[in-house]
């Protein structure tokens, strides 16, 4: 058992980095084009693989942890929704398995808030950000979902903002696990600044629509 934990986790954090290198290589590459696309696929594999490994160990003997379990659902929720947001263009788009995705991280999203009280009386910073996050996300979506023209107009911005998400999540995990910023911070901090950054590229994007 012990040795399929460490190849468990050997794959988690190799999937990890190559999706650290391919969404660097995504963001910097011309949008569109063929090395912004190769490199987006690989990321997003990369980034199933690494949370479906994270929900893996987190349930292995010795290494339980439901706060890794959490944190990957938060995770490929915006890996997922991303990755979704480009069939967004197309008009009969079915939008059953996207709804599945945003009731799930609500309700995942209202665990990761309550049980830490509840189980040890004590709030957890970093879950009840990530959990109230992807409860924002996620009804964002459903009141979107019924504006079948608005949710065609704006795939790109919604593609833009939950894979940019993922990368955020791809970094925090580098930065947590390198201990480059102490504690919390580690957690909250690239968060933060990597949602100054989307809020630019997204209002660019609208202001080129625009012009």
């Amino acid at each position: 058992m012990e040795t399929f934990t460490n190849i468990s986790i050997i794959i988690h954090a190799t999937c990890g980095a190559i999706a650290l290198l391919s969404a660097t290589i995504a963001v910097i590459a011309q949008k569109g084009k063929k090395l912004h696309r190769k490199s987006g696929l690989v990321f997003y594999y990369s980034m199933m693989a690494c949370g479906i490994s994270a929900f893996l160990i987190s349930v292995l003997p010795g290494h339980e942890s439901p706060f890794l379990f959490a944190v990957g659902i938060f995770s490929l929720f915006f890996v997922l929704t991303g990755y979704r947001a480009l069939q967004f263009k197309r008009k009969n788009h079915n939008l059953m398995f996207d709804k599945i995705i945003a009731y799930v991280m609500i309700v995942s999203g209202v665990l990761m808030i309550t049980l830490p009280p509840l189980l040890t009386a004590k709030m957890d910073i970093v879950l009840t950000v990530f959990g109230a996050v992807g409860i924002y996300f996620s009804i964002q979506d459903l009141r979107l979902f019924q504006n079948r023209k608005k949710l065609r107009a704006t795939w790109l911005n919604q593609h833009l903002t939950r894979m940019m998400g993922g990368f955020i999540a791809a970094v925090t995990a580098f930065v947590v696990v390198n201990q480059i910023l102490p504690g919390v911070v580690g957690w909250l901090l690239p968060g933060a600044v990597g949602s100054i950054i989307i809020s630019y590229w997204v209002r660019k994007n609208v202001k080129s629509k625009i012009a």
